[in-house]
């Protein structure tokens, strides 16, 4: 059974820097799609960033990119999101999400993706 393990939540600064990483376990997950979500405090979840295990290529939701890093490390089965520059804002629940036999595409909706992870905090005092 495939499984997500969210880590590297937590409460920061305004301005400071937090690295999610998401690994996954139990199949293989090359030809796949990865995606970062997060649920703010009351809203609904939305995307942040996705990426093509497969042929690499990235997506962000607006006013994500100039912050917000999506990247792999395949070895490792593991995929980061490098969040600089963190605003109050910011603060949510964030979601790793797969979808297994992606073809090399990237997919931006949530029920594009087959299993998520539990979800790791993050908190951005102002």
């Amino acid at each position: 059974q495939l499984q997500l393990v969210e880590s590297g939540g937590g409460l920061v600064q305004a301005g400071g820097s937090l690295r999610l990483s998401c690994a996954a376990s139990g199949r293989t997950y090359g030809n796949s799609a990865m995606g970062w979500f997060r649920q703010p405090p009351g809203k609904g979840r939305q995307l942040v960033a996705t990426l093509s295990l497969g042929g690499g290529s990235t997506h962000y939701a607006d006013s994500m990119e100039d912050r917000f890093t999506i990247s792999r490390d395949n070895a490792k089965s593991t995929v980061y999101l490098q969040m600089n520059k963190l605003k109050p804002e910011d603060t949510a629940v964030y979601y790793c999400a797969i979808r297994l036999n992606s073809d090399g595409a990237y997919y931006t909706g949530r029920p594009d993706y087959q299993d998520w992870g539990q979800g790791t905090q993050v908190t951005v005092s102002s």
